[in-house]
């Protein structure tokens, strides 16, 4: 019985050490991107810099319409965080932008805000109760996964926050754009948002949307 037993428990300890977890998967970007995401670059080609990203150092140009710029760090920006499932992005708002109300489907969020004054909040998706505050730079706030959230600058000078997602591609759907920046009829806009026809023309002409 004990020679047994301690073959049964020989044989687990070596199912175990063939099923180790791989310390990453540096993501091999020249692959497409799957449900798990990138294929796995070859061990001998990682590299040192495959660690490092250095963007969030520079802003993007800021998008006129909303006064606002998001510089991602995900995935295929930074492949190293391929499979480790976080990754993060840098905001920066001028005075009056804005981050319209948006999900990431596939990660929750935390902000931390570094620089002036914003307003944001989510809306849960049981009973639509909404969750707002006004932060002040070194505070942080979370965003759960899948739910509608939004952030403006609320201050009198520009505002920069850091944001880190629970997921190396978390994925992004504004509601806006959604709605008025594609081909879907004004008809069935009207019908199923209860809005103008009018008005619904009117977005859809200033976010390139058609129909």
């Amino acid at each position: 019985m004990y020679f047994q037993a301690l073959f049964i428990f020989s044989l687990l300890i070596i199912s175990s050490s063939q099923a180790a977890v791989l310390d990453f998967c540096v993501g091999d970007l020249s692959l497409p991107d799957g449900p798990g995401g990138y294929a796995c670059k070859k061990p001998s080609k990682v590299t040192s810099d495959d660690f490092v990203f250095s963007g969030l150092a520079t802003p993007v140009k800021l998008i006129p319409l909303i006064k606002a710029a998001v510089t991602p760090a995900f995935a295929p920006q930074f492949p190293g965080l391929n499979g480790l499932g976080i990754s993060m992005a840098r905001l920066d708002l001028a005075i009056g932008g804005v981050i319209p109300m948006h999900t990431h489907p596939g990660a929750s969020e935390v902000l931390y805000v570094v620089q002036g004054e914003i307003c944001a909040g989510f809306i849960s998706s049981s009973d639509n109760k909404v969750f707002f505050k006004t932060l002040k730079q070194g505070d942080i706030m979370v965003f759960p996964q899948g739910l509608l959230h939004f952030q403006i600058n609320s201050g009198k000078t520009s505002a920069v926050a850091i944001v880190s997602f629970s997921s190396p591609t978390p994925g992004l759907q504004i509601t806006d754009f959604a709605l008025f920046a594609n081909d879907l009829p004004t008809e069935l806009v009207a019908a199923t948002t209860f809005l103008d026809a009018a008005l619904i023309k009117k977005l859809k002409g200033v976010l390139g949307g058609t129909n």
